[in-house]
Order: C-alpha cells, then sequence, then structure tokens
C-alpha cells in the first residue's frame, strides 16, 4: 500500500536533478521543512513546472518512500506572481525565504515561521507598505517566533515612536503586523536596531542579503 500525505506550505528553496527533475524545498504547517522531488518540473509541459518555484504557496500530496518524499499532486492557491515582475520586491521575498531556510528544520513546529513568510510576502506583493519596512519586522519577528530577540538595544536613546513599533512587532498577532507606518526617523532606527540584533544573532552571511543592498543602495 502506498504512503501518500498532503500538506499544506511553500516552496523557499529548489535546485535541478538531472536533465529535468528538481528537488524543492517546502516549509509546511504539518511537518516543518521538508524536500521534495518534482519529477518532470523542468519540462515547460510538466504540471509541476509553476508549482516547483519559489513562493508557490499551497497544498501539496506526496508520496513518502524509504529515503525521500516525491510531489504526486500540487494544488497551488498562491503564486504570487506579480514578484516575478518586480526585480526588487523578489530579492526582498528572497532574502525572506532564505532566512526561513535557516530557521525551521523537518519535524519541527513551524506553524508560525510559515505563518509570518506568508504574510510578509504578502505584505511585499500588496505595496500598502515600503519594502524596507517590511523587511526590518520580518526580521525582528523571526527572532521573536525562533526565540532569539534579545529585546530591544539598551545601549543608547530610541524615540518613544521606535520603542512602540519594536514592542508591536514582538508582541502583536502576525495578522496584525503590517498595519502600521512610520516616519523616515523611526525606519532608520528600525534599520540600527534590525541590522544589529541580525549580525548578533543570526550567524549565517546571506547570499541574497548582498545581492538586496547592492540593489537598494
Amino acid at each position: 500500500m502506498q504512503d501518500f500525505v498532503t500538506v499544506t506550505g511553500m516552496v523557499i528553496k529548489t535546485a535541478f536533478v538531472g536533465e529535468y527533475d528538481k528537488i524543492v524545498t517546502i516549509l509546511t504547517k504539518e511537518r516543518g521543512k521538508i524536500s521534495a522531488f518534482a519529477r518532470g518540473a523542468r519540462r515547460q509541459t510538466s504540471r509541476f513546472s509553476a508549482a516547483a518555484n519559489p513562493f508557490s504557496f499551497g497544498r501539496f500530496k506526496l508520496f513518502a518512500g524509504k529515503s525521500s518524499y516525491n510531489i504526486m499532486e500540487a494544488e497551488i492557491s498562491n503564486y504570487f506572481e506579480s514578484l516575478r515582475t518586480d526585480f526588487e520586491g523578489a530579492c526582498y521575498g528572497s532574502y525572506f525565504l532564505e532566512i526561513a531556510d535557516y530557521y525551521t528544520r523537518e519535524n519541527n513546529d513551524e506553524k508560525e515561521m510559515l505563518k509570518l513568510l506568508y504574510q510578509s510576502i504578502r505584505a511585499l506583493q500588496s505595496g500598502g507598505l515600503s519594502d524596507e519596512l517590511v523587511r526590518y519586522i520580518f526580521e525582528i519577528r523571526s527572532m521573536v517566533v525562533n526565540g532569539e530577540f534579545p529585546g530591544i538595544p539598551k545601549d543608547r536613546e530610541w524615540e518613544g515612536a521606535t520603542e512602540y513599533a519594536v514592542s508591536h512587532i514582538a508582541e502583536s498577532r502576525i495578522e496584525k503586523l503590517y498595519t502600521f507606518t512610520v516616519s523616515e526617523k523611526v525606519l532608520s532606527q528600525l534599520r540600527e536596531i534590525a541590522g544589529r540584533l541580525r549580525r548578533r544573532v543570526m550567524e549565517k552571511e546571506f547570499k541574497s542579503l548582498e545581492v538586496l543592498e547592492q540593489i537598494v543602495c
């Protein structure tokens, strides 16, 4: 009897395998971060050609083999297609995917990280907030979700609005994260806070961040 499992998640990374296949990394609600083969996904006529791309979010029916998963069906509810024509937005999104990949593990409870990632990509796509603000919210809340947020640095004084913004980012429901704007001065302070904490907490050099900073500087 074949062993199938259905998961809900987002493709956060892909790699080519052989001439026509891909292996995709999916951040799932049910099983944390998993990798699965998408057979024939590099063929233009493949039913997985779009589903096996980064940012694709939906339900995946997998065959659970002895050593790997194989995608059998994919029902994608959001491809985040606008990011494919928004180069800067796609760079921010790719950075978010890389942080999600850094933090998550297989068979861990990653529901909050998946929810944060999904809402953050939606915020990039909507254009209601600046991509830069979305970035600092995502960075700080990622640390909170993963138990690594040390609190706002105490070695200098911050604007009251900055302290309030950080408190909102750390404590509010994820669905309410992207519901506020800030002044340029507060944005500048959030930039400093998020950057200092990221360098202190995240022990990794993110390739997508290097590209992003070249673009936005």
